[in-house]
């Protein structure tokens, strides 16, 4: 997994189980607002939403969007 210039020294994102955005913006070199865009036309892991105001990503898709940005196509878009 590359990490970005803006994530902490040591910062990793666990392979497995559900992030916040908190959790994940800091290996993402994208506003909140660009990322739900690019989730919309599918080149951008789809969030989860546990409550009406609780979302998630899976850290496998993140680590597969991470891994090569611009060829990625969410499952089912």
């Amino acid at each position: 997994m590359a990490i970005q210039e803006n994530a902490p020294v040591g910062a990793t994102l666990p392979v497995d189980g559900l992030s916040r955005w908190e959790q994940i913006k800091v290996f993402i070199p994208m506003s909140r607002e660009s990322v739900r865009q690019r989730e919309l036309a599918g080149r951008f892991p789809k969030r989860q939403h546990l409550t009406k105001r609780c979302a998630v990503w899976s850290n496998r898709e993140i680590h597969k969007w991470i891994a090569d940005p611009q060829n990625y196509r969410a499952e089912g878009a």
